[in-house]
């Protein structure tokens, strides 16, 4: 029996580097990093600092890495800091901004929309107290909110909560694995994402292609004190041009990313015609209610879709591996059972 092609859209981290961005890899001018610094990931870096609006930025071979470095910065031994419900440095960091970091975390609940903090919540949150209470100290944003669906946070809230924390005396690291999903969604440049963040980290392997790498920014001062972190965690890298060319080829991609966006809501529209109940997606992710999430994805997987669960729900993403030719197949795979 031939078996069915199977169509992965459990996180657009399964992109494959394709020829372009592996040539690009070959044939990269590098050097020692941690003695010289490799001239591939000065530039890559140097570019990313422009695009964010920030004075510098750091290479790091992981996301999750890159939030780790600005906490270990921000946060004294028992600071508590402050992320919206769901968030990465909460959910997804196995404990690191506690182990690593010396924070102790507080969610705060979403408003009315998803992912996107009031800042009425922030400054009730970020209460203070005599010395002998927890202090608060740092605000920790994410967009796109990746556990809301993907939901973006406009420059006009942004500012407001950046405003809030600047208030009541919090610095702000912003979590912005996919910023570049919402510079392209709101049709903004990725600095009007920024503005008044002390730290902002991205990511170069979701939705972009690269296979390995992101970027933690911010002053001067900043990054040379993240360098020092970066090292004293084990991200040190050597010839690291090999990767930066990965991340400059992907940085050239941003605009596409408006394909998978489109992918995404052809996909939410054809599952709620099939009487599922799901999101309406900003960018590239659609959540689907299910009653039973295992059951769901094992019928899925039976017919060769693949899908991830998080928080209860089924998520699909759609990435520039896939056309819109596959999610025409994926609906008509999926209209072949009830999940």
């Amino acid at each position: 029996m031939t078996k069915v092609r199977e169509i992965d859209l459990r996180s657009d981290t399964v992109t494959q580097p394709d020829e372009s961005m592996r040539l690009a890899m070959a044939r990269a001018e590098v050097g020692d990093d941690v003695l010289d610094r490799d001239p591939t990931m000065r530039a890559l870096e140097e570019r990313a600092a422009d695009l964010l609006g920030v004075e510098a930025t750091l290479w790091v071979p992981s996301a999750t890495m890159g939030n780790l470095v600005a906490l270990m910065i921000h946060l004294q031994r028992g600071d508590r800091f402050l992320a919206p419900k769901g968030a990465h440095v909460l959910d997804d960091e196995l404990g690191a901004s506690v182990w690593l970091s010396g924070g102790m975390p507080e969610a705060v609940d979403w408003g009315a929309w998803p992912g996107r903090l009031p800042v009425e919540a922030v400054r009730a949150t970020a209460r203070s107290g005599p010395y002998y209470k927890l202090r608060t100290t740092l605000l920790c944003l994410e967009n796109t909110h990746n556990a809301a669906g993907g939901t973006v946070t406009p420059p006009d809230e942004h500012a407001k909560l950046v405003a809030t924390a600047r208030d009541v005396g919090l610095k702000v690291h912003l979590d912005g694995a996919r910023l570049w999903h919402a510079s392209v969604a709101l049709s903004v440049p990725p600095a009007a994402l920024t503005v008044g963040v002390d730290t902002v980290q991205v990511c170069l392997s979701k939705g972009l292609g690269a296979p390995i790498g992101g970027l933690v920014g911010g002053s001067d001062a900043f990054v040379a004190e993240a360098r020092r972190v970066r090292k004293m965690l084990g991200g040190g890298v050597r010839q690291g041009g090999i990767m930066a060319a990965a991340g400059l080829v992907a940085l050239d991609r941003i605009p596409s990313l408006l394909d998978d966006h489109a992918n995404a809501r052809k996909l939410a529209e054809g599952l709620a015609n099939l009487g599922w109940e799901v999101n309406q997606p900003e960018t590239n992710i659609v959540l689907a209610a299910t009653p039973d999430v295992d059951v769901t994805l094992g019928a899925l997987k039976r017919v060769g879709v693949l899908a991830a669960p998080i928080g209860g729900q089924v998520r699909f993403i759609p990435h520039r591996d896939l056309t819109a030719r596959d999610v025409d197949e994926v609906l008509s795979r999926v209209a072949k059972f009830h999940g």
